[in-house]
């Protein structure tokens, strides 16, 4: 069975940074495209970034997003992160991370059937 187990959230002042880590173990981690989504409050979970098994090729939710997020991973470690620069109070959610088998950069939360528990964002103004 895989398990992802994020870390890495917490209260940040608005303009901070924060690096996300997830861990994965189970199976092998180069099995898996790995991608990250957030849901704040009231709101549907939303995709964020996305990064293939190599790490050779990335995607994220739009061009603003790319600006400010950089996913990335340590296949060594068996662990995807996701930094966040110049964080802004809209970034407060829950962020998660996400695993699917393959190369495809899925940005819909429905293809990625194995889930962590999720790391709390919070941002103060």
């Amino acid at each position: 069975q895989v398990q992802l187990v994020e870390s890495g959230g917490g209260l940040v002042q608005a303009g901070g940074s924060l690096r996300l880590s997830c861990v994965v173990s189970g199976r092998t981690f180069t099995y898996y495209t790995m991608g990250w989504f957030r849901q704040a409050p009231g709101k549907e979970r939303e995709f964020v970034a996305a990064i293939t098994k190599n790490g050779g090729s990335t995607t994220y939710a739009d061009s603003v997003m790319k600006g400010r997020f950089t996913i990335s991973r340590d296949n060594a470690k068996n662990t995807v992160y996701l930094q966040i620069n110049n964080l802004k109070p809209e970034d407060a959610a829950v962020y998660y991370c996400a695993a699917v088998e393959g190369t495809v950069l899925y940005r819909s939360s429905g293809f990625y059937p194995y889930w962590g528990q999720g790391t709390q964002v919070t941002v103060s103004s």
